[in-house]
């Protein structure tokens, strides 16, 4: 049996001078790192034009900050950062929505499919969510190290005693949960797409993803503490109520993924555009 575990994680992993890195920014770094191997090898295997990665990689990091940034101000704190506007930027203070974060990457890639890929969204899209699951549980790691959003007290063996919130009794590890929820997500989709060559059907990935993604939200928001006292007194908290529009259009998205024929997509030149060239002279 396990006893209640003492949770006393610095932040801060180490300083570089007067900056200083957080295990927070590492596991997001991480995350965009291996998740720029996942879809080089995606595009790899599609034969996709190998310059498309960089230019996608810079859609998804752009549209990760500011969604996130944005869904935090205006579901959250739009009263405070009404009035100090200029906070707005300060994005390294903390205060980013996995809500947002998902409706600016879906407007990003849609505009990198329209723009560079000029082929439907659901192409990109589809990939996309494999290695996002992969951050979304790594995300949720660096929550713990930060020991924030855990939640409601416990009697459960495995409770986390959050020391550095001056907490005295265990609580759910929900930053855990998630995790694991997120980990196991990356897990299916990578098999529906390596095994079951999901991806030929649009949206059928995507829709999945949303139903994992926010049902499992929806239920660990039941134990976890709300992120804003005016939240307290709430039947549905704030993440529950932004989680029901994205179960419903999963579950719309499957269903039309599932009625319809499957999709052969089609690219002008191969990934290795060195060894395309090659073969034309």
């Amino acid at each position: 049996m396990l006893s209640f575990i003492s949770w006393n994680a610095d932040p801060v992993l180490f300083h570089i001078g007067p900056l200083a890195v957080r295990w927070y920014g590492l596991m997001f770094a991480i995350g965009f790192m291996v998740g720029y191997m996942i879809m080089s090898r995606m595009f790899k295997h599609e034969g996709v034009p190998e310059k498309w990665l960089d230019i996608l990689l810079v859609y998804l990091v752009v549209s990760t900050v500011i969604g996130a940034r944005l869904g935090h101000v205006l579901f959250y704190e739009w009263d405070y950062y009404s009035s100090h506007p200029a906070e707005i930027l300060k994005v390294w203070e903390g205060g980013l929505a996995s809500h947002g974060a998902t409706v600016g990457i879906f407007l990003g890639l849609c505009i990198f499919s329209w723009c560079t890929a000029h082929k439907n969204p659901s192409w990109v899209i589809d990939k996309v969510v494999v290695p996002i699951a992969l951050v979304g549980g790594l995300v949720r790691l660096g929550n713990l190290m930060n020991s924030e959003i855990y939640g409601d007290y416990t009697t459960l063996p495995w409770g986390f005693i959050f020391v550095r919130n001056g907490e005295t009794l265990p609580a759910h590890p929900t930053q855990i949960y998630e995790a694991l929820c997120y980990f196991a997500l990356f897990g299916l989709l990578w098999w529906m797409y390596w095994k079951r060559n999901a991806e030929e059907r649009p949206w059928l990935m995507t829709g999945v993803f949303f139903i994992w993604t926010f049902g499992t939200r929806f239920l660990i928001e039941y134990i976890k503490n709300p992120q804003e006292s005016w939240e307290a007194d709430m039947v549905l908290n704030m993440g529950q109520l932004l989680s029901i529009p994205f179960i419903l259009i999963g579950i719309g998205m499957v269903a039309w993924a599932m009625s319809h024929p499957r999709q052969h997509w089609t690219f002008p030149n191969h990934f290795a555009e060195t060894t395309t060239k090659s073969r034309k002279k």
